[in-house]
């Protein structure tokens, strides 16, 4: 393939280009933030979750509170009512009245029983109530600095788009300049290897790092001048500069 030298030179410009471009998808993808963000998402998930269980346990006792406290109610109904039997004196039968302080001293122990429970689902509901509280904070936390991180996501994101446009602007300008030929080549190679075109500077080859035999550098200083050098060990096109050491 034949290219002017100049043109074959605009083709480190362009290599240049795609490096910057490269980096900014790879800053992109790479941003602190998006870690920190799937960090912070997962962790607000359970949180939610957490809160959502607490509630639950929380209004759970809650009725379990007042179906205890129904209860204390309604044996401390009816041994009111039979204490006001009992002091009326409408029970007069020796038998009957022995029966009626029985039970009336059964429902004061079991008023005693059931007041003891309403006092420890108190104590849990209590609990319960605070952990709902302590997990709803540290939701609400998660949730400020995951929008936190968000914002500046997005800040640093539209930053290196505005940076990623300019860029292409600038490759689309340069890209123009190359003949359609040299350019498709190019294109082919970056695909291939990352990067289509580097300088042969004193002797090695800048893509791969690999210095040239005498042979291969002899044969390229005998090379025309528009002639499109290719690399034998990483295939790059090679563009000659006065730095090549030719």
């Amino acid at each position: 393939m034949k290219a002017a030298p100049e043109a074959q030179k605009r083709l480190l410009d362009l290599a240049e280009l795609d490096s910057v471009i490269d980096r900014l998808a790879h800053r992109r993808r790479t941003l602190p933030e998006l870690a920190e963000i799937d960090e912070r998402s997962k962790l607000y998930a359970r949180l939610a979750t957490q809160v959502i269980e607490a509630e639950t346990e929380a209004g759970d006792l809650a009725r379990e509170q007042t179906k205890a406290e129904s209860d204390v109610d309604a044996v401390r109904t009816r041994a009111d009512r039979d204490q006001k039997r009992l002091d009326s004196g409408a029970v007069t039968s020796p038998r009957d009245l022995a029966s009626l302080q029985s039970e009336i001293t059964s429902l004061h122990k079991r008023q005693g029983d059931l007041e003891e429970v309403v006092l420890e689902i108190m104590e849990r509901r209590e609990a319960a109530d605070t952990k709902v509280t302590d997990l709803a904070t540290q939701r609400d936390e998660v949730r400020t600095a995951l929008s936190t991180a968000e914002d500046r996501r997005d800040t640093a994101l539209a930053e290196i788009d505005k940076d990623s446009g300019d860029v292409q602007g600038r490759r689309s300008g340069v890209s123009g300049e190359i003949p359609a030929d040299l350019l498709k080549l190019y294109e082919k190679l970056r695909d291939q290897y990352g990067v289509g075109a580097a300088m042969l500077q004193g002797g090695r080859c800048q893509g791969c790092k690999v210095a040239l035999s005498i042979a291969e550098m002899n044969r390229i200083k005998a090379a025309p001048h528009d002639e499109v050098i290719r690399c034998d060990e990483c295939r790059r096109i090679l563009v000659r500069t006065p730095e090549s050491g030719l």
